[in-house]
């Protein structure tokens, strides 16, 4: 009895400094979605180019400004701005619900550090991918988003669920990669947004979420 009560202790006082250092009401289930999101993102932006009956978007040269495809680009822009609103709100949904199913605060000094570390390196991505829309080097967004967004995710996982490290680390190498093959940005955007969020969703999902549904 006394080494299961001990135990038990040990237990409670880890959770309790976790909930003090990290964010733990992360919702895998948002991954899920937000990989579906992207997926269905790619669908529809592989949908324009069919209709436009034009695929050079995808791997377009530096000299390539005419307004047709500036066009597109403010297609795509519309269309990456709308899954990531849709991935936001379902994760502020999912992971307000959550914190609220075990009693947790949505809102605190964690949760302010995490969102800072977050956007930081995003912001900062996000702001060199318009630069890169200003030089008409359309073929560079697609890696450069994933490299960024790849980075903030590594600086976020300090204060969250250490796995979320591994799905950074996973974005920022396919970046990398992608850099080699300007031709096929959407199939990288649609495998780092899209099945790694997926995959790391059900991951997180049956690891920390199944147990206290």
């Amino acid at each position: 009895m006394n080494n299961e009560k001990y135990i038990k202790d040990l237990r409670e006082i880890k959770q309790m400094m976790n909930r003090s250092s990290r964010f733990i009401s992360l919702s895998g289930l948002a991954g899920v979605f937000a990989g579906c999101y992207a997926i269905i993102g790619v669908v529809l932006a592989k949908t324009i180019l069919k209709n436009k009956g034009d695929s050079s978007i995808i791997g377009l040269e530096p000299e390539i400004t005419n307004a047709a495809n500036q066009e597109l680009v403010i297609q795509f822009l519309i269309l990456a701005i709308g899954v990531l609103v849709l991935a936001i709100g379902t994760a502020v949904f999912l992971t307000t619900r959550k914190a609220q199913k075990n009693n947790e605060k949505i809102w605190d000094n964690t949760s302010k550090r995490l969102l800072i570390n977050f956007f930081s390196p995003l912001g900062a991505g996000g702001i060199f991918c318009l630069v890169l829309l200003q030089y008409g080097l359309f073929s560079l967004i697609a890696p450069c988003m994933l490299i960024f967004y790849g980075l903030a995710l590594i600086h976020a996982s300090k204060y969250t669920f250490g796995d979320l490290r591994s799905l950074g680390y996973s974005n920022m190498i396919l970046g990398l990669i992608a850099t080699q093959f300007l031709n096929f940005g959407l199939y990288f955007w649609a495998i780092g947004f899209g099945l790694f969020h997926i995959v790391y969703g059900i991951w997180m999902y049956n690891k920390y979420d199944r147990k206290n549904t």
